[in-house]
């Protein structure tokens, strides 16, 4: 199986639990979720797609995506640009970001229509978040869904994880239009639902499938914190449970390791239930240490 992952890396700041020191990372949601991915599942092989700049940070994280095992043949390089950057700040576990992504070259990853093309016909899986979107210009937004669109139409299947950030768009209403809009593209939607309740008065987790379902999704898995995981597929419904962390570290690539875990899952033709179950055991180990990107012990990380 191939999976191409698209979006933005950015450098991380992230505490290091002494002081106020901080440590200097690279990572982002679908660039965690890639990491994770090949962590999980080494047999398949994981592309990312995006844009750098041309100065020594960006060589130094082109050098970090290919370290980490991932294929780097999409990545692009735009002239006097370079990558955006973010600050973590926890308090007690739960995170939040200061960004400065204005010379971030990943905003024109999407502006060679052929480049997103040649990247699409040689993959299986392709990943999209709607921080992809949210960070893409209108024409680089059109040209990313009009691929996506054409590579779901030849056989490909598409993952999306909504995952809605308001500071990203110029108004609440262009944002949620343009997520639907990227999730009528998708045949897997991972939406988290305290997103939806906020940006789409969502009652409960069923109209976040429904919604999903309703536009073209065929596959709706929403996320909901320590609540049951409601997932929806053309095969199998249910609610998967999720384990509470006694102590939550650092919730920084919650999501994002969830996606991953039920990526590599499926890629081996795993049942969805099951799939879902490795995503919140791996969120789980994620959790409880700090930053992004964490080793782990993928021997404790088992479904039964």
């Amino acid at each position: 199986m191939r999976v191409l992952a698209i979006g933005e890396c950015m450098a991380e700041l992230a505490p290091t639990g002494t002081g106020d020191d901080l440590r200097l990372g690279f990572a982002g949601d679908t660039f965690n979720t890639a990491w994770y991915l090949n962590r999980c599942a080494p047999d398949v092989k994981v592309s990312y797609l995006t844009c750098v700049g041309d100065d020594a940070i960006s060589d130094k994280m082109r050098a970090f995506i290919c370290a980490s095992g991932i294929d780097d043949g999409f990545v692009q390089t735009a002239k006097g640009k370079t990558v955006g950057l973010y600050m973590i700040s926890l308090n007690n576990g739960e995170r939040s970001f200061s960004y400065w992504r204005g010379q971030s070259a990943a905003k024109d990853l999407a502006n060679d229509p052929a480049v997103l093309d040649q990247a699409m016909a040689d993959t299986d899986l392709i990943y999209f978040s709607g921080i992809t979107l949210g960070i893409l210009s209108p024409q680089g937004r059109a040209n990313l869904l009009a691929a996506l669109r054409n590579a779901r139409t030849a056989g490909k299947t598409i993952a999306f994880d909504p995952n809605l950030r308001a500071r990203l768009w110029a108004s609440d209403t262009e944002m949620t239009d343009t997520i639907m809009q990227g999730a009528a593209v998708s045949d897997i939607a991972l939406p988290s639902f305290d997103d939806e309740a906020e940006w789409f008065n969502d009652a409960a987790p069923r109209a976040t499938v429904d919604r999903y379902l309703a536009v073209g999704a065929t596959t709706v898995i929403v996320k909901n914190g320590v609540a049951p995981v409601i997932y929806v597929a053309p095969s199998e419904c249910g609610e998967a449970p999720v384990t509470p962390v006694e102590t939550m570290i650092d919730s920084t690539a919650a999501g994002d390791s969830f996606n991953a875990g039920v990526f590599a899952q499926l890629a081996n033709n795993t049942p969805l239930a099951q799939s879902i179950a490795y995503g919140c055991k791996l969120s789980r180990a994620v959790v409880q240490q700090r930053g992004a990107l964490v080793p782990l012990d993928l021997t404790q990380i088992v479904i039964k």
